[in-house]
């Protein structure tokens, strides 16, 4: 059998893949971990970015609320600057050529290699009465995603490195038996900061409910960043603060940073207190996101449009999907449909 495929798929020069889970309240760790990075690199590369609503069903929670979800997700990415005119944004279960080659690829994983991941094991502690199928499988689910369309680079912060290690190996793994298909992709390192939650120990979350929403109304922003977490030594608001171990302060360098010298020095001799504080980063938050909020509620008029625009990127990542998926068929020695 030859293992020169009929049609094969050029690789492409400087392509990025990512994913971002749906959710209902995209949150600041989100923005400044992820999609502010995602908006900057269409500057750079042939971007493609998919809403992963198959990787959500993983936990079978808030399953009737996926779709509203994915329409809230789309939303944020396009007020935050994600160009349909040069971007391909889809969502992930509209290309189901992407299941087929999770399918195909699960045949040269071994399952040891699954079984190690870090973050298997830790889903597994959280839901042990559901340790399904698609959890084992979610890194080669992944990985499809990744090679689906040969992106060259993935952006992810440094503590992702291992989850891309493994699609990398897999990649190895693929083309040693098959011929030369995928490109290893390599890692794109974003300056993707670790944002605590406003309990000040946990990583921003959803689901610890300790996060801010990207799209809060500036009330709701406000209330939220009043219940956060600061220097518990400080009782009285005469005594002097210490902003080093206060994640309130901390998040001042993302949203207010020339401000953040004062802060420092005001907190440090009592000259403001810890409400004081959180009402500047409150009003900086704000700022921030007052136009991107406005985006979004113009979009959110327009359910329409944003689902055209979903329905295009999906058809466009469907255009690749079809030849790259034949080229490993054809490579994996199976017949032809007709």
């Amino acid at each position: 059998m030859s293992l020169t495929p009929t049609h094969p798929v050029p690789i492409p020069h400087g392509r990025v893949f990512a994913g971002i889970r749906a959710t209902s309240d995209q949150h600041i760790g989100n923005y400044l971990g992820a999609i502010n990075n995602f908006v900057d690199l269409q500057e750079r590369f042939d971007c493609i970015y998919s809403v992963v609503d198959l990787h959500s069903l993983t936990t079978l929670t808030d399953t009737d609320a996926l779709a509203d979800n994915v329409h809230e997700t789309a939303l944020i990415l396009l007020a935050a600057g994600i160009d349909p005119a040069r971007t391909i944004l889809y969502v992930q279960s509209h290309v189901p050529e992407i299941s087929e080659l999770h399918l195909l690829l699960s045949m040269v994983v071994p399952n040891g290699w699954l079984m190690r991941v870090p973050t298997f094991k830790e889903k597994a502690r959280e839901q042990p009465d559901n340790v399904n199928y698609g959890l084992v499988g979610y890194p080669v689910l992944q990985t499809a995603d990744i090679v689906m369309y040969k992106a060259t680079h993935v952006p992810i912060g440094k503590d992702q490195l291992p989850h891309l290690e493994l699609a990398r190996e897999i990649v190895r793994r693929f083309n040693q038996h098959f011929g030369q298909t995928f490109p290893e992709p390599q890692p794109e390192l974003t300056n993707a900061p670790l944002i605590l939650g406003l309990d000040g120990q946990r990583k921003m979350s959803k689901s610890l409910d300790n996060h801010i929403p990207i799209a809060a109304s500036d009330q709701d922003t406000a209330k939220r960043i009043r219940s956060a977490v600061t220097d518990p030594q400080r009782a009285r608001r005469t005594d002097p603060g210490r902003p080093d171990v206060c994640n309130v302060y901390s998040l001042h360098e993302f949203f207010d940073p020339e401000k953040r010298p004062w802060i420092y020095e005001q907190c440090t001799t009592a000259g403001i207190g810890c409400v004081d504080c959180k009402g500047l980063l409150s009003d900086a938050v704000n700022d921030r996101f007052r136009s991107l909020r406005a985006r979004r509620d113009e979009l959110a008029a327009k359910p329409d449009d944003v689902r055209a625009i979903l329905a295009d990127g999906a058809d466009r990542a469907q255009a690749i999907a079809k030849d790259v998926l034949l080229e490993v068929q054809q490579r994996m020695g199976l017949p032809p449909q007709r």
